[in-house]
């Protein structure tokens, strides 16, 4: 679609209602066309800031295999991994928390 040139055209200022040549009307970031004077940028804080995703992992981790944990160990008897200590002898464990009494009537 072909546009006139708008060499000789008129428009009115959108905040100050005076009458400009359409040529040096400006556009402003929320679409009003301003004159020189009323013409309006677009304030910082209104841009979203950048915001880049934080880095949650790292790249090919190694666990530290020298350090044994002595505040806290985990023993396990599934496989030779790095969670523990593994278990040489099966154990047995039993524990209570109190005793429960129903009454029905």
């Amino acid at each position: 679609m072909a546009f006139a040139a708008a060499k000789y055209a008129y428009g009115i200022c959108d905040i100050c209602s005076q009458r400009y040549r359409l040529k040096t009307l400006q556009t402003q970031w929320d679409g009003i066309k301003a004159c020189y004077e009323c013409f309006d940028v677009k304030h910082p804080q209104l841009e979203a800031p950048h915001v880049r995703p934080d880095a949650e992992a790292l790249l090919q981790p190694r666990p530290d295999v020298s350090v044994v944990p002595s505040a806290f160990t985990v023993y396990t008897n599934v496989g030779l991994g790095i969670i523990g200590t593994v278990l040489t002898t099966p154990t047995e464990m039993t524990a209570s928390v109190g005793d429960v009494t129903i009454t029905t009537t």
